[in-house]
């Protein structure tokens, strides 16, 4: 450090003019209320989430017929536990082909399950029923079995496992 100190000049001012304030005559034009504003943005969500995306065929993930499936595994329950065999992680895949053949592969909580015989019939005869599919097919597996961590969240939070 130097010995020198740094050296200031002050300067003693009676009085300073105040700063310029806005006024609503500088405002622009074209500007938009907050009420416009929000409305905007609201119409812009709307209209994006009622946006279905391009290009995605019917038996895709998101298409009509693919989401139909979905939702018909959704309205069948294990009758052991009181939570659809969609979130329960019984569904391990849906297969739509592009001449809307449905082939569902799916497995139970255990091979010993009261319902092994008559499941896999009741998701066929659900999965055909929705309207568009030609015909359905349901492979029941072991491997890999079922386990508790392939349920949905909402499934765990319906059996308070979260």
């Amino acid at each position: 450090m130097s010995d020198n100190p740094p050296r200031y000049t002050v300067e003693e001012v009676s009085e300073a003019a105040p700063p310029p304030r806005a006024k609503v005559d500088d405002a622009v034009e074209d500007a938009e209320s907050p009420a416009e504003t929000l409305a905007r943005k609201k119409d812009y969500l709307e209209g994006f989430l009622a946006q279905q995306p391009a290009g995605i065929g019917a038996g895709e993930p998101g298409g009509v017929l693919y989401e139909g499936v979905i939702a018909a595994l959704r309205e069948i329950f294990d009758p052991e536990i009181p939570v659809n065999i969609y979130d329960l992680g019984l569904i391990y895949g849906v297969d739509v082909s592009d001449d809307a053949a449905v082939t569902v592969t799916m497995t139970l909580t255990t091979p010993h399950c009261p319902v092994a015989e008559s499941m896999p019939g009741e998701v066929e005869l659900r999965v055909s029923a929705v309207p568009g599919v030609r015909d359905a097919e349901v492979n029941l597996v072991w491997d890999p079995p079922w386990d508790p961590q392939k349920m949905s969240d909402e499934a765990k939070l319906e059996l308070g496992m979260l």
